[in-house]
């Protein structure tokens, strides 16, 4: 009886199926009681649009209506009797909205003493306090099957029309849930007969379900057996349609982007993931609404996704910021719509099935085609679980299995119009097949040099002083295209100890690397010496290589105004793309490979260094155990 509370649940075909017949009846025609309520009757005065308004009162009179929805919606482009792809739309939403609206009410049944109460009701009247929790029982389902159909119709018609403020609420009726359904058509039919047009008719109906779900909510306080219907997750997966019980109403626009943005100077350090995220921002603009593809996709070097890592207070947080604004930034200037959105703890539910919802929900929106999208999971490994780890709850092992999927999975699509970036302080506790998901890895280890310091001190300090700067050039070293050159040359050799002597051992046997199969071989050494060094890491080393060579610097031009390259063509802007690529060279390949490889070494050393930490406080927790025992023991106060 309480299936609901365990986790999500999805209504079935079957489920919806057998509401067709009565759903379809509703929405072709059915006698509902007039409200008396002076709104006037259905008939329109000839050549006006306006309806007839008795001037007699009838408060104590209730006549009857016929409400024909089908032809109310019809009605709207008279001189056609095809329904148009519009008006079939609102048709078909009503009457499915209605059957998914009836089984839900079948579900709030079995979940409550409500089935079982009719089912006796069947056999023999009830009486007394039974057909009292009947009755408040049967009430309560009606208003979750009229929740239910406002919030189908607010979550699946479009949103784009004009914004209608004449609209009512309907006369609700909570005797049973076939009589919700009533109200709410005869309601819906009232205001769509003002339509002139087919984007007034989706724009009234919009109107008109919110307008529905705001006076049920207002009137949510008096059904005591709502209380169970809270918490329920249920799902319809045809029709991608969520409710969340009565908490977040379905529909609601997102809200507008609302975060700290900052400058790429603002950046100390952090030179080669600077320098990425400042190409990332470039590459996901040059998408193609049109075709729904990147050339930098099918020219190689796309960022799909990648993992940011580094110590806290080392700037993971700011690099978001950067990336963020400086997408916002050209999406206002070309005019496109932007959705940056964050995945963090508080999206782990306790409900079974939810938390997996969520991260999809979360991928779904990032890559909208429609939008430019960057989606940031931060603290991934506190987010999403090894799937090793016994002690993470259900939930984060969810988002693993979600995100492993989306970011490479057989249905995986990568159109160009979207990145994800995954931070931590500890990667080595992240999943290792997620973590090999991502295709770039940035070092996000802050300021280093003693120049890094004098710069962020003096950023930081601002300028509210008259202290000499000393011999410094100030933010020199800052420079972007220099800093990046010196920190890829760093990578011509290893830098962690595990790396350096793979590199050493393969040299005073094979000597200097010239050759491809001079290449294989050292990526097969490292293999041998870091078994997560797989087929993937190789996919995701060549990537960063395409990327590499196509390390080409798009002209700031190319973004100040939308004609000079962000609304030309596809075709266009490939080859404009292409002229700029350089040839992939040897120098290329031994940074990135080492850069890659390093930062596996990376991992490894990180999760032995914390194992070996965990052993020795263990020893030094027994050595002061023994000693207090036998101190215990010298003076009596040891007893086993």
């Amino acid at each position: 009886m309480n299936s609901l509370n365990a986790g999500l649940t999805t209504i079935h075909e079957n489920e919806i199926a057998s509401h067709l017949t009565l759903a379809q009846s509703l929405v072709t025609k059915f006698i509902v009681l007039d409200s008396g309520n002076g709104q006037g009757s259905g008939t329109a005065l000839a050549g006006t649009g306006r309806r007839f308004v008795s001037t007699v009162s009838t408060t104590s009179v209730r006549s009857t209506r016929e409400v024909e929805l089908a032809r109310t919606i019809q009605a709207i482009k008279s001189s056609d009797p095809m329904l148009s792809p519009l008006q079939h739309m609102v048709l078909y939403r009503a009457r499915r909205g209605v059957q998914i609206a009836l089984a839900v009410a079948d579900i709030f049944a079995r979940q409550t003493a409500l089935e079982q109460l009719q089912a006796r009701n069947r056999a023999a009247p009830l009486s007394g306090a039974d057909a009292e929790q009947f009755k408040a029982l049967l009430s309560a389902s009606s208003y979750v099957a009229a929740f239910t159909l406002g919030a189908y119709l607010l979550a699946t018609l479009p949103g784009d029309g004009e914004p209608v403020d004449d609209t009512r609420e309907p006369d609700f009726l909570f005797d049973t849930p076939q009589d919700a359904m009533k109200s709410m058509l005869a309601g819906l039919d009232a205001g769509l007969a003002g339509a002139t047009d087919e984007a007034a008719l989706v724009a009234r109906s919009r109107a008109f379900a919110r307008d529905a779900i705001q006076g049920l909510l207002t009137r949510k306080a008096r059904f005591a057996a709502l209380s169970v219907f809270e918490n329920n997750h249920i799902r319809v997966d045809q029709d991608d349609f969520t409710l969340d019980g009565f908490d977040v109403t379905p529909g609601e626009k997102r809200k507008p982007l609302a975060m700290s943005f900052k400058k790429p100077e603002e950046i100390i350090g952090n030179h080669i993931a600077k320098y990425q995220a400042l190409k990332l921002a470039k590459m996901m603009m040059a998408y193609d609404f049109d075709r729904q593809m990147n050339p930098f996709v099918e020219l190689g070097g796309f960022l799909f996704t990648f993992i940011g890592d580094g110590m806290p207070g080392t700037g993971k947080t700011i690099l978001i910021q950067m990336l963020a604004g400086m997408l916002n930034d050209y999406c206002e200037v070309a005019g496109y719509a932007f959705h940056y959105e964050n995945f963090g703890v508080d999206q782990i539910s306790s409900y079974q099935g939810k938390s997996g919802q969520n991260a999809k929900a979360f991928i779904n929106n990032v890559m909208n085609p429609r939008a430019i999208g960057f989606g940031t999971i931060d603290d991934v490994d506190q987010v999403a679980a090894k799937r090793s780890d016994d002690r993470a709850s259900a939930g984060q092992h969810e988002v693993t299995a979600v995100l492993m999927e989306s970011f490479a999975g057989a249905s995986t699509v990568v159109r160009g119009n979207c990145s994800f970036g995954m931070f931590s302080n500890y990667p080595e506790n992240v999943d290792d097949a997620l973590r090999q998901r991502a295709g770039a890895r940035w070092l996000v280890d802050g300021p280093q040099t003693e120049h890094d310091y004098i710069d962020i001190f003096s950023l930081l300090v601002g300028k509210n002083h008259t202290i000499p700067l000393g011999e410094h050039a100030l933010f020199a070293d800052q420079e972007i295209k220099k800093a990046v050159s010196g920190s890829y040359e760093k990578h011509r050799q290893p830098q962690e100890d595990g790396l350096v002597a793979v590199w050493e051992r393969y040299e005073r046997t094979h000597g200097r690397i010239q050759t491809l199969a001079d290449i294989g071989a050292y990526l097969h050494m490292i293999k041998l010496a870091e078994p997560r060094f797989t087929g993937r890491a190789i996919k995701n080393i060549t990537d960063a290589i395409k990327m590499r060579a196509m390390d080409v610097e798009l002209p700031d031009a190319w973004f100040e105004t939308p004609d000079a390259f962000m609304h030309k063509s596809y075709d266009d802007k490939k080859a404009m793309i292409a002229e700029l690529r350089g040839p992939v060279t040897m120098d290329m390949i031994l940074q990135e490979i080492n850069r890659y490889a390093d930062s596996e070494f990376r991992y490894t050393d990180k999760s032995d260094d914390a194992a070996v930490t965990d052993i020795i406080r263990r020893e030094r927790q027994r050595e002061k155990a023994i000693a207090q025992i036998e101190a215990m023991k010298r003076d009596g106060r040891w007893s086993q």
